[in-house]
Protein backbone atom coordinates (compact mmCIF):
# COMPACT_ATOMS: atom_id res chain seq x y z
CA UNK A 1 0.00 0.00 0.00
CA UNK A 2 1.42 3.16 -1.21
CA UNK A 3 0.74 6.18 1.34
CA UNK A 4 -0.10 9.80 0.25
CA UNK A 5 1.21 12.71 1.71
CA UNK A 6 0.03 16.42 2.30
CA UNK A 7 2.40 18.99 2.52
CA UNK A 8 2.29 22.08 4.50
CA UNK A 9 3.01 25.18 3.81
CA UNK A 10 5.99 25.46 5.80
CA UNK A 11 7.26 22.34 4.09
CA UNK A 12 6.86 24.46 0.82
CA UNK A 13 8.58 27.45 2.14
CA UNK A 14 11.49 25.25 3.19
CA UNK A 15 11.45 22.96 -0.10
CA UNK A 16 12.43 26.11 -2.43
CA UNK A 17 16.07 26.03 -0.21
CA UNK A 18 16.73 22.71 -1.06
CA UNK A 19 19.41 21.91 -3.00
CA UNK A 20 19.65 20.40 -6.44
CA UNK A 21 21.10 17.13 -4.25
CA UNK A 22 19.15 17.68 -0.96
CA UNK A 23 15.73 17.58 -3.41
CA UNK A 24 16.73 14.57 -5.02
CA UNK A 25 17.81 12.87 -2.00
CA UNK A 26 14.21 14.13 -0.28
CA UNK A 27 12.60 12.64 -3.61
CA UNK A 28 14.21 9.20 -2.69
CA UNK A 29 13.46 9.39 0.49
CA UNK A 30 9.49 10.01 -0.07
CA UNK A 31 9.21 7.36 -2.51
CA UNK A 32 10.62 4.60 0.50
CA UNK A 33 8.41 6.39 3.00
CA UNK A 34 5.56 6.21 0.71
CA UNK A 35 6.20 2.36 0.62
CA UNK A 36 7.42 1.23 3.34
CA UNK A 37 7.32 3.73 6.36
CA UNK A 38 9.81 1.20 8.20
CA UNK A 39 12.26 0.93 5.84
CA UNK A 40 15.81 0.85 7.99
CA UNK A 41 17.38 4.03 6.16
CA UNK A 42 15.21 6.15 7.20
CA UNK A 43 15.78 5.82 10.67
CA UNK A 44 11.85 6.30 11.39
CA UNK A 45 10.76 6.50 15.11
CA UNK A 46 8.11 7.95 17.01
CA UNK A 47 8.54 11.90 18.21
CA UNK A 48 9.46 11.50 21.84
CA UNK A 49 6.37 12.94 24.05
CA UNK A 50 3.70 11.84 21.01
CA UNK A 51 1.67 9.52 20.48
CA UNK A 52 0.89 10.20 16.65
CA UNK A 53 3.62 12.01 15.32
CA UNK A 54 6.67 10.26 13.73
CA UNK A 55 9.91 11.35 12.30
CA UNK A 56 12.96 10.35 9.32
CA UNK A 57 16.26 10.68 8.44
CA UNK A 58 16.30 12.62 4.62
CA UNK A 59 20.16 12.94 5.35
CA UNK A 60 22.12 13.61 8.16
CA UNK A 61 20.71 17.47 8.36
CA UNK A 62 17.23 16.74 7.24
CA UNK A 63 14.44 15.23 9.07
CA UNK A 64 10.81 14.82 7.81
CA UNK A 65 7.97 14.70 10.96
CA UNK A 66 4.79 13.01 9.74
CA UNK A 67 1.56 11.36 11.14
CA UNK A 68 -1.32 9.64 9.72
CA UNK A 69 -4.43 10.98 8.99
CA UNK A 70 -7.75 9.18 8.69
CA UNK A 71 -6.60 6.08 11.04
CA UNK A 72 -8.52 4.34 13.93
Amino acid sequence: MAYKFTFTARFKKNYKKLTAIEKKQLANKLKILSETPWHPSLRAKRIQGATDMFECSVNMSIRIIWYYEGIG
